[in-house]
C-alpha cells in the first residue's frame, strides 16, 4: 500500500477543563495525586466495590483502582511526574469504558497546576491525543466532554476546600 492509500487519522479535538482552587500549587498537586479516592466520582469506577484510586508517584508508575476484594484494574501509566506543576498520564480506557491493554491506543491526560495569585492555583486538565482510540475516538470525546470543570474537577475542588484535606 502506498502513502496515498493509507488512512489519514481523524482529527479529534482535545477536551480541556479547569478549576481554580484557593490553595498553593503544592497542596493542590498533593491532594490530586495523593487522595484521589476522596474525589474521584463513584460513577467513574470500572471495578465493583471500588476501595481505592492510586497514582504511583513516579514516571513509569501505574494509576489504577483497587476493589474491596483486592483486584486491581489499570487505567494507565504515569508519563510525567513533576510535583507540584505537572502530571501526564496515559488513559487506557476505550469508548465502551473497558480497559485497553497497552499505551499505543491510549489517549493522554495532562494536568497542570499553575499559581494563580497568592494562595491560589489554576488546575487545568486536558484530555489529548483522542484519535489514538481509533473508531471509538468520537465516543470517548463525547463521554468526557461537557461544561467545565466537569464532575471530576468539581469534586476535586470541593474535597480540597471542604476542610477534610490536611496536606
Amino acid at each position: 500500500m502506498d502513502a496515498s492509500q493509507r488512512a489519514t487519522p481523524i482529527a479529534v479535538p482535545p477536551v480541556r477543563k479547569h478549576v481554580d482552587v484557593p490553595v498553593p500549587a503544592e497542596r493542590a498537586f498533593a491532594h490530586f495525586t495523593g487522595r484521589p479516592t476522596e474525589w474521584w466520582p463513584d460513577s467513574h469506577a470500572l471495578v465493583a466495590a471500588r476501595e481505592r484510586v492510586v497514582f504511583e508517584p513516579r514516571a513509569g508508575g501505574r494509576w489504577y483502582e483497587r476493589s474491596a476484594d483486592g483486584s486491581e484494574l489499570d487505567w494507565g501509566r504515569v508519563l510525567v511526574w513533576e510535583p507540584p506543576n505537572r502530571l501526564v498520564l496515559t488513559w487506557r480506557i476505550d469508548g465502551d469504558f473497558r480497559p485497553i491493554g497497552d499505551d499505543e491506543r491510549a489517549s493522554r491526560v495532562e494536568v497542570t497546576f499553575t499559581p494563580n495569585g497568592p494562595g491560589s492555583t489554576r488546575v487545568e486538565l486536558a484530555h489529548v491525543e483522542l484519535a489514538r482510540h481509533g473508531p471509538a475516538a468520537g465516543r470517548v470525546r463525547a463521554a468526557i466532554d461537557g461544561p467545565s470543570p466537569g464532575d471530576t474537577l468539581a469534586r476535586f475542588a470541593a474535597t480540597l476546600t471542604s476542610g477534610g484535606d490536611h496536606a
